[in-house]
C-alpha cells in the first residue's frame, strides 16, 4: 500500500476502489496513483519535456572524469536515448564517443 500523499502515514488501506488513510482520514483514488507511478519525465534546463531521439545542446562546459577532454558549450547532441539513474541522458558526442549526461546542463535544440 502507498502511503498516505496527507500525512505520510504507512497505515493506509484500500476500500471500494480508494485508498484511505486511518489517521487524518484522506481517502484517494487507486487509480490515480497507478497511473502516476509508470510515468516518469525528464526536462532540460529550461524545463522542456525531453524524449527519446531529441537533439539537445550543452549549455556549460563538461569536463570528462578521467580525461584531458571537454565537452564545449553549444556541442550538438543528436538522437538521445533517456535512461534511468543520475546521468539520465545516454548518447554519442561526435569526437569523444559514448557517454552520459546530466539533464540539467542541456537543453532542447
Amino acid at each position: 500500500m502507498p502511503a498516505c500523499p496527507k500525512c505520510q502515514s504507512v497505515y493506509t488501506y484500500e476500500d471500494a476502489g480508494n485508498y484511505i488513510c486511518p489517521e487524518c482520514a484522506h481517502e484517494w483514488s487507486t487509480v490515480a496513483v497507478e497511473a502516476s507511478d509508470d510515468v516518469r519525465v525528464i526536462k532540460d534546463a529550461n524545463g522542456n519535456e525531453l524524449n527519446d531521439g531529441d537533439t539537445v545542446t550543452v549549455i556549460k562546459d563538461l569536463k570528462i572524469k578521467g580525461t584531458s577532454l571537454v565537452v564545449k558549450v553549444g556541442t550538438k547532441v543528436k538522437g538521445i536515448r533517456l535512461v534511468d539513474g543520475d546521468h539520465d541522458i545516454d548518447c554519442k558526442i561526435d569526437g569523444i564517443g559514448a557517454m552520459k549526461l546530466k539533464s540539467e546542463f542541456v537543453k532542447k535544440a
